[in-house]
């Protein structure tokens, strides 16, 4: 499996980038072919101090390959330029493959 994490910044307005993904971003992400499973959540907390961060998105893909070909889509595009449109604080987008662990 390969994830990618979306990591954004405190926006100028909170209520509207909220309001923004909720409504128009988060219908983008719904009809993105690709991705195996996705989350967000705009409760990010530090165990110590003030969170660097406002919001998150990941995404799970079946490997790097099946992400490239779903970021580099016509629709993985769309989804990319819209996000200037809510995400005025920025955003770092990472991505890596997972490891299983044994617990």
């Amino acid at each position: 499996m390969h994830k990618l994490v979306v990591l954004y910044s405190k926006p100028a307005d909170p209520d509207h980038f909220r309001d923004y993904y909720v409504t128009n971003h988060l219908p983008l992400v719904m009809n993105w072919p690709g991705p195996l499973a996705w989350r967000y959540s705009f409760d990010v907390a530090a165990t110590e101090g003030e969170a660097p961060y406002f919001a998150v998105f990941e995404a799970d893909f079946a490997d790097a390959a099946a992400m490239d070909a779903a970021r580099a889509s016509p629709h993985g595009r769309r989804l990319a330029a819209d996000v200037a449109n809510y995400a005025t604080g920025g955003a770092v987008i990472i991505h890596y493959p997972v490891q299983d662990g044994i617990g």
